[in-house]
């Protein structure tokens, strides 16, 4: 008898994936698990193609193919004379490094978000060709032995284009792989002048884009734990102090983004008696709010000579801005989205100064305060420029949750923004000071007189 059930039985052993959809049954991750050299994602590029495209000179895979691009007789030069620096000993070791190179392109491949590119023929030859152009191009950048009349340094736009270059994020090398040719061509024993490590020749090299004073630089040397490239130190030389010497723990520095916690713009907190500081010395994004918790409460009182301690002051190191600051901070934000989505200094530093400045008036008092002094052409264009920084891009926590807390407290609190709008109005200069006081001695003598006239006060003479 037939069965009227009208279901089929599934078996036991669970069936193939083809069964069901026909696609491979292997798939390549989308990047390799060692990646850390990224294209950068469509929806940023297409802001400004130009902040993340080499306009001088290639570095890598990823923009090896650029016809516009000719500097490959440069790099050619730049290896003969490294070659001729080379005693024999060293020569041998290059011929190892280009073994070390053969035998590692896998890993170097799996490097780059497109790690196919290893397997091309001339991989190697421009691994080798590009590491060797750079180490010679810091050495004498270091004037070790630097020949006279190098258009790579006399020359200042070739200079400043080869630097802008060297630091983009789609144009780099693992920086393992210069390590290991400075330690195999300069090892530990020898005593020549060349050896200094890799990691100081190339923090002397890009000594210009540090927002901290060049006395500074062994001091950060020496807290570097490891960098994966040279966009990634350039991160590394902006990260807070702190962060610097601990290292970093995403859990104690980042707390989840809330979307009430977005600054008021910076004329909107300096009417609330908010005090903007320019400080020295730190990294861009050591900013603090700092403000005495009872003498505060009076910041009419912050005109006055010494009266520090009655200010809430909003502490800014000083930002430089010149015609290539957009180039980089794209760069260190496009990393950060890609490689460093829960360490997102630069993008909420950059989220931060963004909301403080929303029209020229906020870029004036910025500038009149000297937190921030640009090169461009109007404070207008310098708006456009912030503003334009952070579209696109995703966090989901925050490094100053607690500074813009406390700033959006003081802006709600009634009585700091009275106080605040009576700083502004009557103790903005002195010259204000001057006549709120002549102001106030007529009021009250004027008072009295009226109080006498009428009988009500008799003074005794």
């Amino acid at each position: 008898m037939a069965s009227t059930t009208g279901y089929i039985a599934l078996p036991e052993v669970k069936p193939q994936i083809q069964h069901i959809i026909k696609i491979p049954e292997q798939i390549e991750p989308v990047v390799p698990d060692e990646c850390c050299i990224y294209k950068v994602p469509f929806h940023l590029l297409n802001l400004n193609v130009k902040a993340y495209t080499p306009q001088f000179i290639s570095i890598g895979p990823l923009h090896s193919g650029n016809s516009e691009l000719k500097q490959e007789k440069q790099k050619q030069r730049y290896f003969h004379a490294f070659w001729k620096r080379l005693s024999s000993k060293q020569a041998l070791a290059l011929m190892q490094y280009k073994i070390f190179l053969e035998d590692n392109r896998e890993r170097i491949g799996n490097c780059y978000s497109k790690p196919e590119l290893y397997k091309d023929e001339q991989f190697v030859d421009m691994i080798l060709l590009d590491s060797v152009f750079i180490m010679e191009l810091f050495l004498r950048k270091s004037n070790i032995g630097e020949p006279k009349n190098d258009h790579m340094f006399t020359s200042s736009w070739v200079c400043k284009s080869t630097q802008r270059d060297l630091l983009l994020l789609e144009n780099q090398l693992p920086m393992f792989v210069l390590e290991e040719l400075h330690r195999r061509v300069f090892p530990g024993d020898d005593c020549s002048k060349e050896k200094v490590s890799f990691i100081e020749l190339a923090f002397n090299y890009f000594e210009d884009y540090y927002p901290h004073k060049s006395s500074q630089k062994d001091e950060m040397i020496k807290n570097l734990k490891s960098c994966k490239h040279f966009t990634d130190l350039i991160r590394y030389t902006y990260l807070p102090t702190q962060v610097q010497v601990e290292g970093v723990n995403p859990s104690q520095y980042f707390t989840p983004c809330r979307v009430e916690y977005v600054p008021r713009t910076a004329t909107k907190l300096d009417e609330a008696g908010v005090s903007f500081e320019k400080v020295q010395g730190r990294s861009y994004l050591d900013i603090k709010f700092a403000k005495t918790p009872i003498l505060s409460w009076f910041l009419c009182f912050g005109c006055l000579p010494f009266s520090t301690c009655f200010k809430a002051r909003l502490q800014i190191p000083h930002l430089k801005v010149d015609q290539v600051t957009e180039c980089v901070l794209r760069n260190l934000i496009a990393l950060e989205q890609c490689h460093y989505s829960e360490q997102p200094f630069i993008c909420n530093y950059v989220s931060l100064i963004d909301s403080l400045i929303n029209t020229q008036e906020d870029v004036e008092l910025l500038v009149d305060k000297e937190t921030i002094v640009h090169e461009l052409g109007s404070h207008t264009e310098l708006a456009t420029v912030i503003n334009d920084l952070c579209k696109h891009v995703m966090v989901n926590s925050n490094y100053y949750d607690k500074i813009i807390k406390e700033l959006n407290d003081h802006y709600n609190s009634h009585w700091k923004r009275y106080m605040g709008m009576l700083r502004y109005v009557y103790f903005r200069d002195p010259w204000r000071v001057s006549s709120t006081i002549v102001g106030v001695a007529v009021f009250l003598f004027t008072t009295l007189n009226f109080l006498r006239v009428i009988g009500v006060f008799h003074p005794k003479y």
